[in-house]
């Protein structure tokens, strides 16, 4: 009997640390990002919708914004889509996407059946321009003021509580007055 309760005991205090650990954890979303403060990476990037159009970081000055890099082989991508599409139905911000390392007909198909919640696309296919803005995992949100300048980096899917709790506070209270989802 005694042979069974050293492994027992062993097991269920490795249990306890780990649970403790997890408990303990930081928040992912705390992860500091080296460009917040700073100007956003200068891009010109093919539009999803027009190849033969493009989104660019001058085209987006003067507007407060968020930047959402995602992917249709992203499932927390997809877990995130209803809030963003709440998101773009509130007002409260435009959302510009950044379509990453994914296909354009797979991206087209999965926004034409579950709504676009984006004002713009751009297609980051290989990866290297989601690299420039630090994005290790998609989904990675950013908030971006009219200067250009970063002031917060998300990183996760969106539910309704992280937008109210961690991206709101972010925005211009003018921005956030009907915001609430």
């Amino acid at each position: 009997m005694n042979r069974y309760l050293i492994p027992l005991a062993v097991f269920a205090l490795v249990v306890v640390v780990f649970a403790i650990g997890i408990a303990e954890a930081p928040r992912k979303d705390l992860v500091p990002s080296p460009l917040i403060g700073k100007e956003v990476p200068n891009f010109s990037l093919p539009s999803l919708t027009d190849p033969t159009q493009e989104v660019s970081s001058k085209q987006l000055l003067g507007h407060w914004y968020l930047f959402n890099v995602w992917g249709t082989w992203c499932v927390s991508c997809r877990m995130e889509h209803p809030e963003l599409l709440q998101i773009a139905r509130s007002g409260a911000v435009p959302i510009i996407g950044l379509d990453w390392k994914d296909s354009r007909a797979e991206a087209l198909a999965f926004l034409k059946k579950e709504g676009d919640p984006y004002q713009r696309i751009a297609v980051d296919r290989k990866g290297n321009e989601a690299i420039r803005w630090g994005v290790y995992g998609a989904p990675e949100t950013f908030v971006v003021n009219p200067e250009g300048i970063i002031v917060y980096k998300y990183i996760g899917p969106i539910t309704p509580q992280a937008w109210v709790q961690n991206i709101l506070p972010h925005l211009p209270a003018a921005q956030t007055a009907s915001a609430g989802s």
